[in-house]
């Protein structure tokens, strides 16, 4: 996103046919009283991916102005750069998945129990306009907490992923921990994580 014409790309297909319906959900929730929240890039593959990976909130390269303004592996932030160079090395491409937040509103923080209920909904929305939705790729404790609340609220939702993945944020900060033995174990599990991700898709 820091390529001018990239970027420059991404707005002008920001309504294109596989990402219109989730970015005229996008548009429906800026209208309400938590704010704003990013569009998804269009080099998602969006209601045709077999992924939806679920991350906390997004984060500050997502914001109009500052940012590219919308949620993308492509963004000017570590975490997104984690995510494509693992992504990546198990043969899963951006159109392979559509980006989603526990909390999609922006915060920059750690979305709290209510807020995780006020993302419940959205998700559900995006779900069901998924036709080709295999797997959901939950990626740290807030998203599989707000997972676990859809399942139980909407429990068919739910059963539309063939195949559930958790695993830590993509972020260094999931890692920290005094042990070694700790971090590496976490290394492990997030490397596994996305191996399995590439199974479900039929990349490996």
């Amino acid at each position: 996103m820091s390529d001018p014409a990239f970027r420059a790309a991404q707005e002008a297909d920001r309504y294109a046919a596989h990402v219109r319906p989730i970015n005229q959900l996008v548009d429906s929730l800026r209208d309400g009283s938590r704010g704003w929240m990013p569009h998804v890039a269009p080099l998602h593959g969006g209601i045709n991916a077999g992924a939806l990976s679920v991350l906390r909130d997004p984060g500050p390269a997502t914001q109009a102005g500052s940012g590219s303004g919308f949620l993308c592996i492509e963004n000017d932030d570590p975490t997104a750069e984690r995510q494509l160079e693992m992504f990546t090395d198990v043969g899963v491409t951006p159109a392979d998945i559509t980006p989603w937040n526990a909390y999609p509103w922006y915060i920059n923080a750690a979305p709290k129990a209510a807020q995780l209920e006020d993302g419940v909904e959205p998700l559900v929305e995006l779900i069901d306009m998924m036709i080709e939705l295999q797997v959901v790729f939950l990626q740290g404790n807030e998203a599989r907490n707000g997972w676990a609340r859809l399942a139980k609220r909407y429990p068919d939702r739910a059963r539309r992923a063939k195949t559930v993945i958790a695993t830590f944020h993509p972020g260094r900060q999931a890692l920290f921990h005094p042990d070694p033995d700790v971090r590496r174990a976490r290394v492990e599990h997030r490397e596994a994580a996305y191996l399995e991700l590439a199974a479900a898709l039929g990349r490996t």
